[in-house]
């Protein structure tokens, strides 16, 4: 389950008009760190999103603004996520004109709203906002015209992973990457038809192809529900051809079913990955397929997916 991370610099130039700037707060959830970006060319510049709040983000965004003698003119927040909001009142405290824009906003705190197909410009730079919902009810991503690019926030994130599916639903990529799935994959397939060009996650590595990795999460999902599919109709994953399997287990909890789908997965990982599991079940009860019983937490085929 061991985790093979690029090393990534604290600030990054990326192309002429992106900068990363990492928040300072590396760990198993986020990766090198959560990435934040400064875009545009002139001395007026857009941050996307804040870090949450370390120090050493502090200093290094100081320092990059200094060196590229700019200002923060907006900063634009993807999603409420406190590794992403963090450092609004330092920023606020080293650019106090700069104004801050969030989908749902916190007008408390001066705080703009963005709605799905707005647009930010400064010199270098036109970023529009694509409402992408899922990971968080407030998400938002932007697509960098002049690049053909987008900001994808939390919706991917990206580390050159080894086992990629596995770590995307047990270490908090698929645990904790949406709130709802039905909406999250609704929401990856706006954004494959936006861009052609680079994903610029917030967590790790620069996508160099977006479409080809959000494809890759389309297609993980699809495999996630036909494997909980699978075993709640034969009880086990590999069914061979014509198999007469015995008798399964009809009805499953979360848990009992990431016991057989991730059977070689250690055991402390267990329960986060029942929690994606969770979601992927629901969604399976949106669409009819499986049906829930509250009072023992189980779940079974519904008639009409056991036919």
């Amino acid at each position: 389950m061991a985790t093979q991370l690029v090393s990534l610099p604290e600030v990054e130039r990326l192309s002429a008009s992106v900068i990363r700037i990492l928040a300072g707060n590396p760990g198993k959830f986020t990766l090198q760190g959560t990435n934040t970006y400064l875009i545009g060319r002139g001395h007026q510049r857009i941050l996307i999103d804040t870090g949450q709040g370390e120090p050493a983000w502090v200093n290094n965004l100081t320092s990059v603004l200094s060196s590229e003698k700019a200002t923060v003119h907006q900063a634009l927040l993807t999603h409420w996520h406190g590794d992403h909001v963090g450092g609004v009142k330092d920023l606020l405290r080293l650019c106090p004109q700069a104004s801050v824009y969030k989908c749902e906003p916190d007008e408390d705190d001066g705080q703009v709203g963005i709605v799905d197909g707005q647009v930010f410009s400064v010199e270098g730079a036109t970023l529009k906002a694509v409402f992408s919902p899922g990971h968080t009810e407030d998400h938002m991503a932007f697509v960098l015209e002049e690049e053909d690019a987008i900001f994808t926030g939390d919706r991917m994130n990206d580390g050159n992973r080894a086992n990629q599916g596995m770590t995307i639903d047990v270490l908090g990529h698929g645990t904790a990457v949406f709130e709802n799935l039905k909406t999250y994959v609704s929401s990856l397939h706006r954004m494959r038809d936006r861009v052609q060009g680079r994903g610029y996650p917030g967590h790790g590595a620069v996508m160099e192809n977006v479409n080809i990795r959000i494809s890759e999460y389309i297609k993980h999902r699809k495999q996630r529900e036909d494997e909980v599919a699978r075993v709640l109709r034969w009880g086990k994953l590999d069914v061979s051809p014509g198999e007469r399997s015995p008798e399964p287990k009809r009805s499953w909890t979360p848990l009992q079913l990431v016991k057989v789908i991730y059977k070689d997965v250690p055991e402390n990982l267990h329960l986060p990955a029942s929690h994606g599991i969770g979601l992927v079940l629901h969604k399976l009860e949106d669409e009819g397929r499986v049906v829930h019983d509250s009072e023992s937490g189980e779940w079974r085929l519904s008639e009409k997916s056991a036919l």
